[in-house]
C-alpha cells in the first residue's frame, strides 16, 4: 500500500479497456502490468479484480479501494501543481465532455481561443451523444443538459438555451403551409431514437407533435441537423446550432419554443486543479457572453480574445 505507483497502475486498469489499453497508456509491458497487480493484491490482503477471458472485473474490494485511490491521486496531482509553481505558468492536460451538438459548434471554437491564450494547457475536447462519466474520470469537466442528483461533485448552471422548429426555404416551398401547431401532424419530423435517447430533457417532439411521423431518426443531433438541412422533413433543434445553416427558418415561434439548461460539472477534488480551474472560468466567462445567441436572440457567436 506505501507505493503510489501500484495505486497508479491499479486506476488505469479500472479506467481503460483492458490490460493491454492499460499497459499502453502507462507506457510498460502488459505482463509487467498484470504482475504488478498480482503483487499489489498480496500487499493489500484482498483480490481487487476478477479475471476471466473478457478481461479484467472490479471486486466488490475493488471498487472500495477505488475511492481512496482517487482521493490520493487528486491530492498527489494538487500537491504538485502547488508545490512547481504551475499556477504562475499553467500546464498539462484537461479533459472536456460535452453534449454533442454544443460541443462541437459552441465550445469547440472557443476552446481554440483559451489554447491560444494558455500555449502549455492542452485541452481533450469530447462532443458525445450522452452523458460524459466523471466517476470513470472520462472528463475533468462536463457540460451537462441534467444537474447531477448525487455525487461529490462542483455543480454551476452554465446558461439556459432555446430550442424551436425549423425547416429549409425549400422544404416549406414543396410541402403544405404552417399556420399553426396543429398543421404539424400532416408534416414529417426528424428526432431522436425512443429507446437509446441519453435524456428526457431531449423528448420534446411528443410534447409538439405527437401525431406527426417520425420520417428520420439519429442518436445524433448534428446528424438531425444535417438532414434538416437537406430539406425533407421539420426539426426541433437548439438555436445555437440552427443559425449556423443559412438554410434553415424557424416556424411558429410564438407556439414552438423550447427552453432547457446545460450545467458545468467538475469532481470537487478536481475543481480547483490550477489548470481545472482556469477552464472552467473560462467557459462561464465565454458563455456568458454568448447568452443570447444561446437564447435565438442573436444571429452569432462571439468569441473571448
Amino acid at each position: 500500500m506505501q507505493d503510489w505507483d501500484n495505486l497508479r497502475i491499479f486506476l488505469e486498469l479500472t479506467r481503460s479497456q483492458g490490460l493491454v489499453d492499460a499497459a499502453r497508456k502507462l507506457g510498460i509491458d502488459h505482463s509487467t502490468v498484470s504482475r504488478r497487480m498480482k503483487r499489489f493484491e498480496q500487499q493489500v490482503g484482498s483480490q481487487l479484480f476478477d479475471r476471466n477471458n473478457h478481461g479484467y472485473k472490479l471486486t466488490a474490494e475493488g471498487y472500495r479501494l477505488v475511492e481512496y485511490a482517487e482521493k490520493i491521486e487528486s491530492t498527489i496531482y494538487a500537491a504538485a501543481e502547488q508545490l512547481g509553481g504551475q499556477n504562475s505558468k499553467l500546464s498539462g492536460q484537461v479533459r472536456l465532455g460535452a453534449t454533442e451538438g454544443f460541443g462541437t459548434f459552441v465550445l469547440a471554437p472557443q476552446i481554440a481561443h483559451f489554447c491560444a491564450r494558455n500555449p502549455h494547457i492542452t485541452v481533450d475536447m469530447l462532443p458525445m451523444p450522452r452523458f460524459v462519466n466523471l466517476s470513470k474520470h472520462e472528463a475533468d469537466i462536463s457540460v451537462s443538459i441534467e444537474r447531477p442528483l448525487s455525487g461529490n461533485y462542483v455543480v454551476t448552471k452554465l446558461s439556459d438555451y432555446v430550442l424551436k422548429l425549423y425547416a429549409s426555404g425549400d422544404y416549406l416551398a414543396r410541402h403544405a403551409p404552417i399556420n399553426d401547431v396543429s398543421d404539424l401532424a400532416q408534416h414529417n419530423f426528424i428526432g431522436y431514437i425512443d429507446d437509446l435517447v441519453f435524456s428526457e430533457e431531449l423528448r420534446y417532439k411528443d410534447t409538439v407533435a405527437p401525431d406527426a411521423f417520425r420520417a428520420f431518426r439519429s442518436t445524433s443531433v448534428v446528424a438531425q441537423y444535417t438532414a434538416a438541412c437537406s430539406g425533407h422533413a421539420l426539426a426541433i433543434l437548439p438555436c445555437f446550432l440552427a443559425q449556423q445553416s443559412d438554410k434553415l427558418v424557424p416556424i411558429l415561434q410564438s407556439q414552438v419554443s423550447i427552453t432547457r439548461t446545460f450545467w458545468l460539472v467538475a469532481a470537487s477534488e478536481q475543481r480547483h486543479v490550477a489548470r481545472v480551474s482556469a477552464l472552467w472560468s473560462y467557459l462561464r466567462e465565454c458563455i456568458e457572453l454568448n447568452r443570447a445567441f444561446l437564447m435565438g436572440q442573436a444571429p452569432h457567436m462571439q468569441s473571448l480574445r
